[in-house]
This record gives C-alpha cells, structure tokens and sequence, in this order.
C-alpha cells in the first residue's frame, strides 16, 4: 500500500490516521521492523513527514483467525455505487468478526454480496472505513476498492465527512446546545471501557436538544473526533447518559436497548466527487419518534 504524505506530522500519528482498523502499537512495530519506507529509505516512528513524500506500507497480516464464511443476512442499503456503498446497520450486528464473537458480523454479510471490498481496513475487516458498536443503529460508509478506502478515511480522520448521531439520554437537559469538549483514554478503574481523561486523546461532540420526550432527552449529536465510545463516555460524563448503556449508565436507565442512532452521514464521493448525504430513520425500539432531516441540519 502506498500513501502520499498530505500534512507535517509523525510518521507513526500519519500511519494510525491512514490505517485507523490498526493499533498505533503495531503500526510502531512495522515501523522498528524496516518495514514502512519513506521515499524509499526505512525511517523511524517520529520521522516528520514533509507534503508530497511517499510512505509504503506492506499488506499487515491480522494475528489472529477470524471466520470469514459469507452469510446470508439483509442488509438495508441507503446508498451504493461501483465504488462504495452506505449501510444502515441493525441493532446486535457487529461491524467485523472477533474472536469473542460467535455469530455472523456485517462483515460475513458484505462477503456474501456480489462485489469487491477494499483490503486497507486488514484481512478480517474488509470495506470496513470506520465502525459502529455492536447495539448502535444506523449509518456506515463501505469502501469497495482501497483506493477509495483511503480516501474516506482522511475524510473522517479529517473531519470534511460528517457523523450526525441521535440518542435519547436520562433527565431534562437544559442546554439547547452546548459542546463537550475532554480528552477520551482507557479507564483507570476497568481497562474495557473508556473514560474522560484530561491526558487522553482529544474528543469534541457537539450536542442540541431535539426534543423532549417521555423517558428523557431526545439529542442529536456531531462529532468532530471518533474516539472508541465517544458519545457514550461524553454524556454520561455531563449526567446525561444514553439510555440503555450497559457500559456507562447507571443500572435503573439500562433496561431498554441502546438509544443511540447514526441517523446522517455525509461526505463527497471520492471518485465523482460529488456531496452523498444520506439519513436513516431511528428503528422501532427507539424511544423517540423519527426525526426529520431539517433538525439535524448543522449545529
């Protein structure tokens, strides 16, 4: 794989924004191995790149054996074309393979369909750009060739692609809107999950009052960063959590499923160059009726 260097950054920060499906830790290692060339020449994680400079990188092998067996299950499609297509993922659907998981991901179901996927993402995440947790609804972009992977992906890494989210949350939220802006690392307290932490990497997710509905808040949210659980962590963080979070919200505003829902994601076509936006509307067990277009214009 090769990529042209388009900011003056680290070798090692550019390599984990191009290639987000890897761990920075790994991305490190290929580096100390001489097995990422800059201009040609071996070089070191912390290398500035400069605009214009070739970076190759070789095809990453993937640890661990995932099930890759092809699998029968409809997906709800919102956009497609030759190069890439958008889904509107179904609650319990994980996005890839894993090796704690036992049933088909949307993954399994990608392969089953009649066409390529890109390699960029690893060999068990195929067309995978970025990811939706396993109980969160909606929107997602797929890559079918790596050119176009990599393109999405400084898109999102470059915040020109747009992530709009809704998500009922616990309590009367006073604020019409208002923006959380803390650093996101693993929790001191349980290294699975994540946490607010000053020392963490930065996470901003801007927040606006939709409505206001029986069980809570119905808001939408953008994201200008996607850490790992992002705006799970930064509502629960401000007294607000999602309802039916089993990760971040107090036991009483867990008994009903995740209230959240990528419902608008747009970004331009990286072939046509054309603006795609698409929505989707929240699923049944939402506890908040469908939200239109207009009110998650901008904010």
């Amino acid at each position: 794989m090769t990529f042209t260097a388009d900011a003056h950054e680290r070798l090692d920060k550019a390599l984990a924004r191009w290639l987000p499906a890897h761990s920075r830790a790994r991305l490190v290692k290929l580096i100390d191995a001489g097995e990422v060339l800059v201009n040609t020449k071996t070089a070191k994680p912390s290398l500035m790149l400069e605009v214009g400079w070739t970076v190759e990188v070789p095809v990453i092998s993937e640890a661990a054996e995932h099930d890759l067996t092809p699998a029968d299950i409809p997906l709800e499609i919102a956009y497609e074309d030759e190069y890439l297509l958008v889904v509107n993922k179904p609650r319990g659907l994980a996005v890839h393979p894993a090796s704690t998981l036992k049933e088909p991901s949307m993954v399994n179901a990608l392969l089953a369909r009649n066409h390529e996927l890109s390699g960029t993402g690893g060999s068990y995440r195929p067309g995978i750009v970025h990811r939706l947790d396993k109980d969160t609804t909606g929107l997602l972009v797929v890559a079918k060739t790596d050119a176009v992977h990599v393109a999405l992906a400084r898109q999102i890494a470059g915040k020109t692609a747009e992530r709009r989210y809704m998500a009922v949350v616990a309590g009367r939220v006073e604020r019409e809107k208002f923006t959380i802006e803390a650093g996101i690392g693993r929790s001191k307290r349980n290294r699975l999950l994540m946490a607010v932490d000053h020392n963490g990497k930065p996470a901003i997710t801007h927040v606006k009052v939709l409505a206001r509905v029986d069980a809570g808040t119905l808001v939408g949210c953008r994201l200008e960063t996607g850490r790992t659980h992002q705006i799970r962590v930064h509502l629960s963080a401000v007294a607000h959590p999602v309802l039916g979070d089993r990760l971040y919200a107090p036991k009483e505003f867990q008994k009903t499923p995740l209230q959240l829902h990528s419902a608008y994601l747009s970004f331009v076509h990286p072939v046509t160059e054309k603006q795609i936006t698409c929505t989707a509307n929240t699923p049944p067990d939402f506890l908040a009726s469908a939200v239109g277009k207009e009110q998650l214009d901008p904010f």
